[in-house]
């Protein structure tokens, strides 16, 4: 790279990095972010089935009911929501941050029941009048009035809402008719066959109508235009407009009413509250006290082995929480405790791309022995540093895009949350170690410090690395033993799934929920811990107004009941029961089928990406190494009784993004080295790379289990089991890197060599036939 070259890319990088900063810095300090249920509380609205004709409340079309509302919750845009079933015939909805509660129950709690109807003809009055009354009309026909205020017969319905395939709102500027819904029919040739019967009335006849009817009310009643051919209709797509004198927001408001269809059961609103934090103000100020501690032990950490590149990287990494927090903010993620947990964690973890550079030009400095000037040695350092680096970096973090990916798309509730909250991580991750830490770098590795290179911290390859380089690279050599050692400790762990099972949390199995009024402003703290001292350790607590105080609690017998009311009268006195019911999991069926197959389908798009970056055996390598960690990490809280809950999900996710990780970055130096060594044997060139990456596995996994160690021991509640989980997951993920995913791809390779090869590339001659070098 020439010297102007060198500078234009260090300007542009430079002034990149200055705007990223400023506009993440703005929304620091311009926005306010949304806090979920635990940290802030929300609105509570409580919903009841109503029986009438033809309506079944019964277990089946509750659920059904329950996906509806959380489809509209999604649809609205608040992120984090908790909803559950209650009773035989409730849904409780909580939202957190609402601001307007009033506007978003007109959109979850309507019926939305869509029909489409022929027009027979003008109402006269007294059918007007007689529609008026219910109760009065004896046929199958409506009286309804149009949105003009015409009252119209129509037909029975001729179609419903589960023939419509889309709706969408949709700005036409060039006719002035402004917003309007448009339809797309999934069934073309019912709308085909309503749009030709109605094409036979001459025109301006009311029969030539068809009415859009929701909730029993027209909601338009267009006339078919004049190129419809009677008994033909609208050929070659069903599709139509709803047209109103809609704003923006009531245009969206219809689409996705009629998109997430109508509710199975119509319901009304019997409770809406406000609700307070779950969480006490004592646990959140330990946990930003443990994040605190464990993001300066984390700093410290870094100056103290890569000196004056360690503080860069605690710089960057500083600069890397304001942006993925502006990131997070710009895109309107609501802010959980376990999301927090997870992005101090994601800090923790961020480190390792500086890490994996730092070791990198420690490599390229120690190889530069023959370069006369040091200003020189030290920028190839550098540079080299990233060039040799950008490849582990950039595998490592598109895997784990790829699984956010599919987690933001096809999951629902807070596994979808968590898709955002990981994919914003890596992209701010990725710019600050491969933008800012490197303009960093290239501005104080120069002059005076090139001239002094012990200060850089780059200027040796360290002590560990130097033990780590003595030990024979054949110790995976006996690859069998390698995986049938490890195979009989999982076996061993894993078999708590069998012996012990799952201690599945209220977000899994349901529970009871219970509601209490008190005589003065309730100590949710007090509350806690009395309710921990009787033995309820999985009691989630949360204040509501007027005094009131809800708990929830895992499957419980009404006789309990009376246990709880007496741990909550120690904390704060009399109280009044309002209400115990039974409730359903947040975390239901479809939103746990839609997490498994978003992380499937995610596991697949890793073996495709790795085959065709590395090979298709470290591919399932890599795939198989992680199906351990997950099965090793399972058992072990299967046989401790600890909780599974929806933190839990967040956990695991976190521990399967690592685990991915740390197994691309060892064969990422698998590919290097096997087109160095060609003819060495696969154990000596695997064996080499694992080395090769231990003092950077080392030296990220203090950084990840100094933050997560603050949180086990100054933290509380779901906490503690988040960070024990994940420091679980880290250190097992390390360990099967080595003892399943590198032994594995040993094995794949004596069974079909080639793993890892470069692949052979076409060269034209030069009469252009291709010929193989």
């Amino acid at each position: 790279m020439s010297g102007t070259t060198e500078r234009r890319g260090l300007l542009v990088r430079g002034l990149l990095s200055l705007i990223v900063l400023i506009a993440s810095g703005a929304l620091l300090f311009t926005t306010e972010p949304r806090l979920g249920l635990d940290l802030e509380g929300g609105t509570q609205i409580t919903l009841e089935g109503m029986p009438g004709d033809g309506v079944v409340i019964d277990e089946e079309s509750m659920n059904q009911t329950l996906e509806v509302i959380r489809r509209r919750v999604d649809s609205l845009g608040v992120a984090e929501p908790n909803l559950v079933r209650s009773g035989d015939d409730r849904v409780v909805v909580e939202l957190p941050g609402v601001e307007d509660p009033e506007e978003a129950l007109a959109t979850i709690g309507r019926t939305a029941q869509l029909t489409i109807h022929p027009v027979i003809a003008a109402a006269s009055p007294e059918e007007a009048e007689e529609a008026a009354d219910p109760e009065a009309q004896t046929t199958q026909e409506l009286v309804l009035t149009d949105e003009n205020g015409a009252a119209l017969r129509l037909a029975p319905a001729a179609m419903t809402g589960e023939a419509i395939n889309r709706a969408t709102a949709r700005l036409d500027g060039q006719t002035g008719r402004g917003w309007y819904v448009g339809l797309d029919f999934a069934d073309a040739g019912g709308w085909a066959q309503v749009t030709g019967q109605a094409a036979c009335a001459p025109y301006g006849d009311p029969a030539r109508r068809v009415a859009i009817v929701l909730d029993n009310t027209i909601i338009s009643a267009p006339e078919v235009q004049g190129d419809t051919t009677c008994n033909v209709g609208i050929t070659g797509g069903g599709e139509t407009s709803i047209t109103g004198d809609f704003n923006q927001e009531e245009a969206e408001q219809l689409a996705l009413l009629i998109s997430d269809g109508a509710l199975p059961v119509p319901v009304e609103v019997v409770e809406q509250r406000t609700l307070g934090p779950t969480l006490g103000q004592d646990a959140i100020d330990a946990s930003i006290t443990a994040a605190v501690i464990g993001i300066s032990i984390t700093g410290l950490f870094l100056i103290v082995v890569y000196r004056l590149a360690g503080l860069i990287a605690a710089i960057a990494l500083t600069a890397y929480t304001v942006i993925a927090f502006g990131l997070l903010l710009a895109l309107g993620a609501t802010i959980t405790l376990p999301g927090l947990a997870g992005f101090v964690l994601a800090i923790g973890m961020a480190m390792d791309a500086n890490v994996l550079i730092y070791e990198r030009s420690r490599e390229e400095y120690a190889g530069s022995v023959g370069t006369k000037s040091a200003k020189r040695r030290m920028t190839n350092a550098v540079n080299g540093g990233f060039k040799g680096a950008i490849t582990a970096i950039a595998d490592s973090n598109i895997t784990t895009l790829l699984a956010a990916a599919l987690l933001f798309a096809l999951a629902t509730g807070p596994v979808r949350g968590f898709g955002i909250t990981l994919s914003t991580g890596v992209i701010a991750s990725m710019f600050s170690a491969l933008v800012l830490s490197r303009v960093l770098q290239q501005l104080v590795f120069r002059g005076p410090i090139a001239r002094h290179p012990k200060i850089s911290g780059i200027a040796h390859l360290g002590r560990l690395r130097q033990w780590f380089e003595r030990r024979s690279p054949d110790f995976l050599k006996p690859w069998r033993k390698w995986l049938i050692g490890f195979g009989i400790v999982l076996v061993v762990v894993g078999s708590g799934l069998a012996v012990r099972d799952l201690n599945l949390g209220v977000d899994f199995t349901g529970g009871r929920y219970i509601s209490y009024q008190a005589e003065q402003e309730p100590d949710l703290g007090a509350v806690r811990a009395s309710l921990e001292q009787a033995g309820f350790e999985d009691a989630a607590v949360s204040g509501a107004d007027n005094n009131g105080l809800t708990v929830r609690t895992g499957p419980l017998e009404e006789e309990r009941v009376g246990d709880i009311r007496e741990a909550v009268v120690s904390a704060v006195g009399p109280v009044e029961q309002l209400q115990s019911d039974l409730i359903g999991p947040s975390l239901g069926e479809e939103l746990r089928d839609r997490a498994i197959l978003a992380l499937l389908l995610g596991a697949i798009a890793q073996v495709v990406y790795l085959s065709f970056r590395f090979d298709w055996r470290l591919g399932v390598a890599v795939i198989v190494g992680l199906a351990a960690d997950v099965v090793f990490l399972l058992g072990v809280f299967a046989w401790t009784g600890r909780l599974i809950d929806g933190v839990f999900v967040a956990s695991m996710l976190t521990v399967i993004g690592y685990s991915v990780n740390d197994s691309v970055v060892v064969f990422d130096r698998v590919r290097e080295l096997r087109a160095e060594r060609p003819k060495d044997p696969f154990y000596r060139v695997a064996g080499s790379a694992v080395l090769q990456t231990m003092p950077r596995t080392v030296n990220t996994g203090i950084g990840v289990l100094a933050v997560l160690g603050a949180l086990l021991f100054l933290g509380s509640g779901s906490l503690v089991d988040f960070a024990l989980a994940v420091i679980i997951g880290a250190v097992i993920g390390n360990v099967t890197t080595i003892v399943v995913a590198a032994p594995l791809a040993i094995a794949l390779d004596t069974k079909w060599p080639g793993a890892a090869r470069v692949r052979k590339k076409k060269k034209r001659d030069e009469h252009g036939s291709g010929a193989v070098v």
